[in-house]
């Protein structure tokens, strides 16, 4: 899923960052890396810019920036131990 998409609360695990140059290299540098984990925390009113946590940290992106990360979305399951 693109990072753009992801709704606040939503956890993933960054696959991949489309963008090269100098752009790519600020969003490697601020610890946007494939196998980092993030959590949208929230969103400015007008949707843009998104809010992250990642590695304990809060960090902003503008949509556009965003829109360059792919997140495997965590899928959180409901175990009932203890329950037939």
């Amino acid at each position: 899923m693109n990072l753009r998409k992801m709704q606040t609360g939503q956890s993933g695990i960054i696959a991949s960052v489309k963008i090269g140059g100098s752009l790519g290299l600020r969003m490697r540098e601020m610890g946007l890396v494939p196998g980092t984990e993030i959590t949208v925390t929230g969103r400015a009113p007008l949707y843009d810019p998104v809010k992250l946590r990642i590695h304990g940290q809060t960090l902003t992106l503008r949509n556009s920036e965003a829109d360059y990360i792919e997140v495997d979305i965590k899928v959180e399951t409901d175990s009932v131990e203890g329950k037939d």
